[in-house]
């Protein structure tokens, strides 16, 4: 399978010159999936590419007397939170649903890593019954302390949701995550694919069943952390979106439709989905000529107005050097960035399958080109065409952040240093001893400007979820725009 796409790989790279291919891009996907090393908890195989990193997490669950061992470290602290892992998880198997054939021997890659989440979504899903679990370690402890992950001693307290406590948002989003990942694994492992999609359903029902946000139900635990901002319809619909993807029950579409309009956003990060879903469903509108959802492409459009520069409707802020900034929530405005430049690219591929195009209230027409031209824009910049001629992906280029918000980046391997012992190593001004390679951090203001300082984590603090929508851009790049 990995040879047959290395094949497609290798000819549409050369037959398809409407975009410049360029080695850069394929070094950077091949980085992008490898940050994905750096952020795992649990038991590490002998293929693990970070030797300073190591085992851990080992006992997470066991407070509940369950098995929660595996999945991600989130960001740059050792907190697995469920909701931003589940959107990084949905996130990693659509770059690879779209653009697995333009990953070449990376794909392998992607499915370890998305592999990595699901083991673990998995046991959050099915260890008790009628109980989601949704998070593993205390983030206010933590966020005390600057200590590895191998070194850890604060509580690794369980979070959970369950009926009289429900979590529609994150029930809703790990059934997403579960879903698209059935579909990543349809041919790989047809065992593993019916398993995810059997456990994505359940959880489904459990989302759709008991509604309520996770953020009334664990208040201090995830907020302000990772609240749900956003509410929980957005992810019901997004939810049943990928779950329609992956099984075509018309369930799902009658059950999206009840939910009625969403909200017309100009986001879309692990949040607040509805731009997600809009562009999702309008696949069906344009690529397989369904009627029934052509209201979610017009809404798709209408984000993407939003979204292009000197529409009628935009409502997106750019820096003078070109990197769309969110002034509205400026911490880790890369997020923002990815997420976004993944639906443009996206929805350009749907667009181009179908010669379709359409206008944003003016006299312009947004041709598929408009999209991948601006998609190309924010790559590029966050790899170094930018004012600061910077790369804000550590391990690429010759300029790249060097004092990253990430606990196992920044302290040495060894000795062990305890909770307050570590905060030499936050504090200091010296280059992280580590380098987590791959990782793409929140990125500079809204002038270009980035200072590399640890302390600044709205700059400097990677996430998963930063990097996983990036991957797809990426890998269509690294193509030569073919898809």
């Amino acid at each position: 399978m990995t040879s047959l796409f290395f094949l497609v790989f290798l000819f549409s790279s050369l037959l398809t010159p409407n975009v410049d291919a360029s080695p850069i891009y394929i070094e950077a996907l091949s980085k992008s999936l490898l940050f994905f090393h750096g952020q795992r908890s649990g038991p590490l195989p002998t293929d693990q590419q970070f030797s300073w990193r190591a085992s851990s997490g080992l006992s997470d669950g066991s407070s509940a007397n369950v098995d929660l061992v595996g999945g991600y470290y989130t960001e740059g602290d050792n907190v697995k939170h469920n909701f931003p892992m589940a959107f990084t998880t949905t996130m990693l198997s659509w770059s690879t649903l779209e653009y697995g054939e333009q990953m070449g021997t990376e794909l392998q890659n992607a499915l370890v890593n998305i592999r990595w989440a699901t083991d673990y979504l998995l046991k959050c899903a099915t260890a008790t019954p009628e109980k989601l679990y949704v998070g593993v370690g205390d983030p206010n402890a933590d966020h005390k302390c600057w200590e590895r992950p191998e070194d850890m001693d604060t509580p690794r307290t369980v979070y959970s949701v369950s009926p009289s406590n429900p979590g529609s948002d994150v029930a809703a989003e790990t059934a997403a995550a579960l879903a698209a990942a059935s579909m990543v694994f349809k041919e790989v492992d047809s065992a593993y694919s019916l398993l995810l999609l059997a456990t994505a359903k359940n959880v489904m029902q459990f989302a759709i069943k008991y509604r309520g946000s996770y953020s009334d139900s664990l208040s201090s635990s995830v907020c302000p952390f990772y609240c749900s901002y956003s509410g929980y319809k957005d992810e019901l619909m997004w939810g049943a979106a990928w779950l329609l993807k992956a099984t075509d029950d018309s369930y799902y579409k009658n059950f999206i439709q009840s939910l009625g309009g969403g909200d017309q956003p100009d986001i879309f990060n692990w949040d607040n989905k509805y731009a997600g879903a809009y562009v999702l469903l309008s696949q069906r509108a344009l690529v397989n000529n369904d009627n029934t959802f052509e209201q979610y492409k017009l809404e798709a459009e209408s984000f993407i107005c939003k979204i292009l520069p000197n529409t009628p409707s935009s409502s997106t802020s750019y820096t003078p050097g070109g990197l769309m900034y969110n002034y509205k929530l400026p911490q880790s405005n890369l997020q923002h960035v990815t997420a976004i430049t993944f639906l443009l690219t996206t929805y350009a591929k749907y667009m181009k399958a179908t010669q379709h195009t359409f206008n944003c209230g003016n006299s312009v027409t947004i041709v598929p080109d408009t999209l991948i031209s601006l998609s190309k824009q924010e790559v590029d910049y966050i790899l170094g065409e930018n004012p600061a001629k910077m790369s804000y992906m550590v391990g690429y280029g010759t300029s790249f952040p060097m004092r990253i918000h990430h606990r196992g980046s920044s302290i040495p391997s060894q000795p062990h240093f305890s909770c307050a012992d570590g905060l030499q190593f936050l504090n200091t001004s010296n280059p992280n001893p580590n380098i987590l390679t791959g990782a793409i951090v929140g990125g500079p203001n809204e002038k270009d400007a980035y200072a590399d300082n640890r302390e600044d984590f709205i700059q400097s603090e990677p996430t998963t979820y930063i990097n996983a929508p990036f991957v797809g851009p990426l890998a269509y790049f690294a193509s030569g725009g073919s898809a």
